[in-house]
């Protein structure tokens, strides 16, 4: 049975049966539904109908009016024009915004294996075409944020204005983790800059607009609303579908596509609250785009132009959910359940180390070790363990792992590192 089983509803009712069709099947229509009143009962009811009009339509300008003068606009609306200098037009706002914010938006061209020399053109896909974002100019440079996955893995990498005006990309740093990348252009060229705005005082149902290059069709816009404005998304860094990382979005209906990763999600003040990042693309789904908050952005972009990486610790453990059915992967598939490693009955989630390496070896974890706790606080994930990390350490701290070998409970001082330049 279908989750919903309600017929198809069509307006497009034969006008001989519209009548009959608002009632249910069973209904008989009486004789008397077609009977018109009187003129003159007609005329009392136009009079009466006309007189409620009016003191309908005085009553809504009036407390609109109250409302306007008692409640200060907000934040994220404090540039828009009243109406009457818009032409009488509510949606004047939408282009003035993209006349703004269009300039500020460029695409984003990713040359791999020499395509550049060969004079070949990049394989039309989501990391060879994207956008990003101008949002500083200083010292003859200007500077554009974008995703990492937009530049990754790249020979050269050009900017591309709305005019046309290809650029010669430089890579300041990018991050895996936060999927952002610095890039600087020459600013001969570039004379708009991107405002930034304030992600944090974001409202659900507020309208946005997406700027970015779509499929290589550059300068698009597309408008939606906040759908929700604090999304935690579960994903899989190192896409082997264990999700050991959660990116915290905005999400928005505006429509993205592949090549809009990079680019700008606008208020209609005109300022950039998000880059856009990732859709859900499935059967029957719709209208589930992803931004990253641009105070999260602006945050790691600043990290970025100064060390041109993002300073994180680094304990050198690839590890899988104890839950997964692929843990204790070093276990051949005939061997049987009862010859893995036995865990006491109240353990039944950690994280299973698939690889030990730097720090981690070096103070003898190894393969098949399970997880279940760093310093004080439990850990049931890889992504846990990622969370802990990342948010409560930094390089040259001391961490305390409780683990579990081959059944017997262990633990062990780790001093963490400094992240490596290719760690991913």
């Amino acid at each position: 049975m279908a989750l919903f089983d309600d017929d198809f509803y069509s307006t497009k009712v034969p006008r001989k049966s519209r009548r009959q069709a608002s009632l249910p099947p069973s209904y008989p229509v009486p004789r008397s539904f077609r009977v018109q009143p009187r003129r003159s009962s007609m005329l009392k009811i136009v009079l009466v109908s006309a007189l409620t009009s009016a003191v309908t339509v005085f009553a809504v300008l009036g407390a609109l009016i109250w409302y306007h003068n008692s409640y200060p606009a907000s934040a994220s609306a404090s540039s828009l024009l009243p109406l009457e200098q818009t032409g009488g037009n509510p949606y004047e706002q939408l282009t003035r915004v993209a006349e703004q914010v269009r300039p500020a938006v460029v695409s984003i061209v990713n040359y791999r294996n020499g395509e550049k020399e060969l004079d070949t053109p990049p394989a039309l896909d989501e990391s060879a075409l994207g956008s990003g974002v101008i949002f500083r100019k200083e010292d003859g440079k200007a500077y554009i944020v974008t995703n990492n996955h937009v530049i990754s893995d790249a020979d050269e990498v050009d900017a591309v204005l709305t005019d046309g005006t290809m650029l010669k990309a430089t890579v300041v740093g990018a991050d895996f983790i936060s999927d952002i990348a610095v890039l600087s252009v020459s600013a001969k060229d570039v004379d708009t800059v991107a405002q930034i705005g304030d992600s944090d005082q974001l409202q659900l149902g507020e309208t946005v607009l997406a700027i970015g290059n779509p499929l290589g069709f550059n300068g698009t816009m597309t408008s939606g609303i906040v759908s929700y404005d604090n999304r935690l998304i579960p994903v899989s860094l190192n896409q082997d579908g264990n999700y050991d990382w959660e990116q915290n979005v905005i999400q928005t209906d505006a429509a993205i596509n592949e090549g809009n990763s990079g680019g700008a999600l606008v208020d209609l003040s005109g300022q950039v609250i998000g880059i856009n990042t990732m859709k859900i693309a499935d059967t029957g789904v719709e209208g589930l785009g992803f931004a990253i908050p641009i105070n999260e952005v602006m945050d790691n972009a600043e990290q970025l132009m100064k060390d041109g990486k993002i300073n994180r610790p680094y304990l050198g453990v690839y590890s899988i959910d104890l839950d997964n059915e692929y843990a204790y992967p070093s276990y051949d598939e005939e061997e049987t359940e009862s010859k893995k490693p036995k865990l006491p009955d109240d353990v039944k989630e950690g994280a299973v180390i698939v690889e030990a390496s730097g720090p981690a070896k070096a103070a003898g974890l190894a393969a098949d070790d399970v997880i279940v706790q760093l310093d004080r606080e439990k850990i049931g994930s890889t992504l846990e363990l990622r969370k802990y990390l990342y948010h409560h350490k930094k390089a040259g701290d001391t961490l305390k792992i409780t683990y579990y070998r081959s059944g017997a409970k262990k633990t062990v001082s780790v001093t963490l590192e400094s992240q490596p330049d290719n760690h991913k």
